[in-house]
């Protein structure tokens, strides 16, 4: 059985091996990043997450320390590999790509950049004696001396530009509880002045979960260095705010990232309502595709996702084990943290909001 390789780690169209000019690889510096947002928006397996913004919003929200490096050829970028380091006592030291991030990984033209900038990567892990070095790779299989992390799937829909058609596409079921928010006149509102709302049902919706909420600087962040690619919706119920959602817009594709919601939603079908409106939203832009984002398998919101009949894609993340022996989990599901998720979900919500940030920067 062949290996996977890396030219199909970040892009669904095969390149070619080999290349008559030098390849060198390059640390990031700031005058590089128009070169580096210029091949992101180029290369097929680019995603929001590989932009130069998202590198400012994690430095600014959690101080880890970006260590980004491309492959160059001819003066060309040919390849790009967005890492930060990220230690504290719960994780330990370890090389992240990308932190706060479904996809990461590397991106490349070939397989001969791609793979001098896993080289390069390996090598580096190994001189700072991290504990390991984690690859979000959307696809592309495990890689030769790496540990598979099955436990993410994610969830993607191709959308017609018509709405209704995209109506009639879903199931029976959805179709119904859309109806019947629609019935029970539940209405949206969206924009960036909206944050205030979003935040407070998201940190409603993390604790009762049982998981830290991010801090509000970080969605503060996010619109101060993406700007219009970023969407705020808030449901309402009348004049309540009842369920909101924070996506990512890139290229084509549509992707709500962040929750938010009471525990009325539900009764309301306004969860449902939310996601028809960003699904419609998407449409009526000229979108292609809805990313319904990442999921743990065997948790309520795979299940939820799966109720809209995606594409669901396993997603290939994955581990390069240093100075640990075993591959980490610091998912909230791991049984180990079930006390501790217990007891979270029943602090009150200002204290929650007052710990969630500083708990949450332990975790990447």
């Amino acid at each position: 059985m062949t290996s996977p390789s890396l030219q199909t780690v970040n892009s669904p169209i095969p390149a070619p091996s080999v290349s008559s000019a030098a390849l060198v690889v390059r640390a990031f510096e700031n005058q590089d990043a128009e070169r580096w947002d210029r091949f992101v928006l180029e290369h097929p397996g680019g995603t929001f997450f590989h932009q130069m913004a998202w590198k400012r919003v994690v430095e600014k929200t959690f101080e880890h320390q970006a260590q980004y490096v491309y492959g160059e050829r001819d003066g060309r970028i040919v390849a790009i590999a967005p890492v930060f380091m990220v230690s504290n006592w719960m994780v330990g030291r370890c090389l992240v790509s990308s932190p706060l991030a479904s996809y990461g990984g590397i991106c490349a033209e070939d397989l001969e950049a791609g793979n001098a900038l896993l080289a390069f990567l390996k090598r580096r892990a190994q001189e700072q004696q991290v504990d390991y070095l984690e690859l979000r790779n959307p696809a592309g299989g495990t890689l030769p001396e790496f540990v598979p992390n099955p436990r993410y799937s994610s969830f993607s829909m191709t959308l017609s530009k018509d709405p209704e058609a995209v109506l009639k596409g879903l199931p029976k079921d959805i179709r119904y509880m859309i109806r019947k928010a629609e019935k029970a006149d539940l209405h949206v509102r969206r924009g960036p002045e909206l944050l205030d709302e979003f935040y407070r049902l998201f940190a409603i919706n993390m604790r009762r979960l049982g998981t830290p909420v991010f801090p509000r600087s970080l969605f503060v962040n996010l619109l101060q260095e993406f700007g219009k690619q970023i969407d705020v919706l808030v449901v309402y119920a009348g004049s309540e705010p009842v369920a909101s959602a924070v996506s990512f817009l890139f290229r084509d594709t549509m992707h709500p990232y962040y929750i938010g919601g009471l525990p009325v939603a539900r009764d309301l079908a306004a969860n449902n309502f939310l996601w028809w409106e960003l699904m419609k939203f998407a449409a009526q832009s000229g979108m292609n595709t809805f990313d319904f984002g990442r999921s743990k398998k065997g948790t309520g919101a795979y299940a939820f996702k799966k109720k809209w009949n995606p594409k669901i894609t396993d997603l290939d993340y994955q581990f390069f084990l240093v100075m640990r022996k075993t591959a980490p989990n610091f998912s909230p599901a791991n049984p180990k943290f079930e006390v501790a998720t217990k007891a979270w979900s029943r602090l009150p919500l200002w204290l929650t909001k007052k710990l969630g940030p500083r708990v949450v920067r332990w975790i990447p």
